[in-house]
């Protein structure tokens, strides 16, 4: 038992064990072969529908059982890898070119899911079939067992085109991902072509071939001039938008149409679009939306934003490239599976690999093909021969007394035991001298071939191998005819499958967005006690000022442009914009003041609200409830673009008690949670930076804690509870500060 004990490090086991089951996620689920373009789930779903005879010219099969049997055999990874991989391969508006054909609800552009796979079908396309599939049969790749070796799959499609170019790919591995583009068909043959021809081609000039990405949403791809520097690293940016198109209604009203959609946005990006063109309208970012309508149908994208009739619709469109993802980017790491381990491959890389991939499956094809057609060519020049022989063969197999016997007179020329005619005929019969294999053929002939026009098709058919083996053999000797053959199988998939350009090249002007000045007016700011926020204009304010006096806890009058400044108990103060507040009617409830600011009213209570502006006039007070204080220059709150800064410094578990903004006061007293009182004059304050932590106001007990502090000038009459009975601050001993105060019963 001790002998079984392997002894190791544990970080070295843990480091040996990630890496190889990143390797595993990296090789065999993850990342696409540059070969033939599939990762393995995708490569084994095809495999598994040729195995199954789904093919483009056959009835649909339910996908629940290409998924199952795909499952089983194949991939033992989950059904819903295998099944969201061949709806991905059915989707027009993901792939450049489809590669399964669906039958039944595959999902749509907008983002909903596949109908589940008892109910969908699926086969083969035509594409895929004769040119992933087509020469499987010829042995032209490595067949590997499967992960219980019961079967044999395919280790790489003979994939005849650039498939990783054409559909793209996406991918996250450990520690790496891909982000392929698709392209089109049409121009990656043309671009396979220019470097066959051409193996010392730059990139620029393959890019005369391949103009950049041809999304099937279509859309414009504006930073043109960059897309060769892309193309040489294989990685960088692609600044994409969607195409927009203007109409005119009635009334005077413009619509701004989108017809075609970043490729980015395929999915929930619309709504997430649709929203975010609302939120602009609700932020005030713009006023001139009237209505925003989804009409995108089967026919097509086409999402309506209808304007205003005095909107400016050009700078309305740019203000959809620069806030919404109407203008987007794609993110290109053309990383792939190369010689069996992970690369970031340029064009020409890609093109490279797959080029050398082509002659190598030419090689093999037509290697197996050249050694059939010998074959053939052995067996059909057997049967001339023993056509002409015809009369001498009969007498062999007639004076023979078992097959063998007439086998070996046939390949050896031994006549013992069998009866000829004549000794003429055993002479000859000795030197018939045939092969095996051409023995055989003739021990099989049926009688009807000895018909004179079966006779001149066998030499036809023969002249015909000839032709065959003399053709393989000049491919398989000289380059140049490879490639023809290979130019000649890519000119034909080009006129049977290329299809026009979708997605338009340019370099596209940066799209620059004024935004209009806000019309300052005089607007209130209202806040219940729930923390509901709002604006009202000023009439509506005169006509209910009684009404939300009593409804609102905050009312502050100040410009429709301004910020509000909130000190809470954390000892921050939040920056609110009033244009982030909607401009409601009196009954409108408002929003909540935590969605327009960091402000959190789960943990935090907001002590004194006031308007932004007004601060720098103004000297604040800080109390804390650890008998802390301070004043500080309303100066120094004036911030432009921070939500959110420290008011004041809090030792330990301080909070702060209060905040106040001082006009004529004079007076500070304190109240304890232990019933002390405290009344001293503001002077003795020091006027301190808002960093400061202040000095103490009142000597505390070491539980005790503030529970009231109240600002009054020499006149002022405020009540402030003692036991059972309240008591004027105006009736409090005047002291010094930093005194622990009068106990009051």
């Amino acid at each position: 038992m001790e002998d079984r004990i392997i002894k190791t490090e544990y970080s070295e086991e843990m480091q040996k064990s990630f890496i190889d089951y990143a390797m595993s996620v990296i090789i065999a689920r993850a990342l696409p072969d540059v070969r033939d373009g599939l990762k393995p789930v995708q490569r084994r779903t095809l495999y598994d529908m040729l195995e199954l005879g789904i093919r483009y010219d056959k009835p649909y099969r339910k996908c629940a059982r290409i998924v199952g049997d795909t499952m089983g055999k194949y991939h033992p990874h989950g059904d819903s890898s295998i099944y969201e991989a061949l709806v991905v391969m059915s989707q027009e508006f993901k792939k450049g070119m489809p590669l399964v054909d669906g039958h039944g609800n595959f999902g749509n552009i907008e983002g909903d899911g596949a109908a589940a796979m008892r109910y969908t079908e699926a086969r083969l396309q035509k594409v895929t079939q004769e040119t992933f599939l087509s020469d499987l049969d010829l042995d032209v790749v490595d067949f590997i067992p499967n992960f219980d070796e019961t079967e044999k799959e395919p280790s790489v499609l003979p994939v005849k085109i650039p498939n990783l170019l054409i559909n793209g790919s996406e991918g996250i591995a450990v520690g790496m991902a891909t982000s392929i583009p698709p392209h089109n068909l049409g121009e990656v043959i043309d671009a396979m072509k220019a470097y066959m021809l051409d193996n010392d081609i730059s990139t620029a000039r393959l890019m005369k071939h391949l103009k950049g990405p041809d999304f099937p949403t279509g859309g414009i791809v504006i930073n043109k001039d960059e897309l060769t520097e892309i193309y040489e690293t294989g990685t960088g940016k692609i600044r994409i938008r969607g195409k927009v198109e203007v109409e005119k209604l009635k009334g005077g009203h413009t619509a701004v149409v989108i017809t075609e959609i970043p490729y980015t946005m395929i999915g929930a990006g619309i709504s997430k679009f649709l929203t975010d063109v609302a939120a602009l309208s609700e932020s005030k970012k713009t006023r001139d939306i009237v209505d925003i309508s989804n009409q995108s149908s089967k026919e097509g994208i086409r999402i309506c934003i209808e304007l205003k009739r005095d909107a400016d619709t050009e700078n309305f469109i740019n203000l959809l490239y620069k806030k919404t993802h109407l203008e987007d980017t794609f993110g290109v790491n053309m990383l792939a599976i190369a010689d069996g381990r992970p690369e970031t491959l340029g064009l020409k890389g890609i093109l490279k690999a797959v080029v050398d991939f082509q002659y190598e499956l030419n090689t093999r094809k037509y290697t197996n093909l050249l050694a059939k057609e010998q074959e053939r060519k052995e067996v059909q020049e057997g049967l001339i021969k023993a056509c002409n022989v015809i009369d001498l063969v009969i007498e062999i197999l007639r004076g023979s007394k078992d097959r063998q016997m007439a086998k070996d007179c046939l390949i050896y020329g031994k006549t013992d035991g069998i009866r000829f005619k004549s000794k003429e005929s055993q002479i000859m019969a000795a030197q018939l001298m045939f092969t095996e294999k051409q023995a055989n053929a003739i021990l099989e002939m049926r009688l009807y071939k000895l018909i004179g026009l079966e006779l001149e098709a066998l030499i036809k058919e023969h002249e015909q191998t000839l032709s065959n083996i003399y053709r393989y053999e000049d491919i398989l000797d000289h380059r140049e005819s490879m490639t023809e053959v290979i130019l000649s199988e890519l000119d034909a998939i080009k006129k049977e499958y290329a299809r026009k350009r979708r997605t338009v090249i340019e370099n596209g002007e940066e799209a620059v967005y004024h935004e209009k000045e806000m019309e300052e007016t005089d607007v209130y700011f209202l806040m219940d006690r729930f923390g509901y926020a709002k604006t009202v204009d000023e009439g509506t304010y005169d006509r209910n000022t009684d009404t939300v006096l009593a409804e609102s806890r905050t009312v502050i009058r100040m410009k429709n442009t301004g910020k509000i400044a909130m000190f809470t108990r954390n000892g921050d103060m939040h920056s609110v914009k009033l244009t982030d507040l909607p401009l409601c009617r009196l009954k409108d409830k408002g929003i909540p003041i935590d969605n327009v600011s960091n402000y959190d009213s789960s943990g935090d209570q907001v002590l004194y609200i006031c308007d932004q502006a007004e601060l720098p006039g103004k000297m604040l007070l800080f109390v804390t409830e650890k008998g802390m204080g301070k004043l500080v220059e309303g100066s120094e709150f004036e911030i432009s673009t921070r939500k959110t800064v420290a008011a004041t410094k809090l030792n330990g578990e301080d909070k702060l008690l209060a905040v106040y903004g001082l006009d004529e006061e004079i007076y500070l007293t304190l109240k304890s949670r232990f019933g002390y009182f405290l009344r001293f004059a503001l002077e003795e304050l020091p006027l301190q930076k808002k960093t400061a932590a202040g000095v103490r106001c009142m000597k505390l007990d070491p539980k005790d804690l503030l529970e009231y502090a109240v600002i009054t000038g020499a006149a002022d009459v405020k009540m402030l509870p003692a036991g059972s009975k309240e008591v004027s601050v105006n009736t409090i001993k005047l002291l010094k500060r930093d005194n622990k105060g009068n106990k009051i019963r």
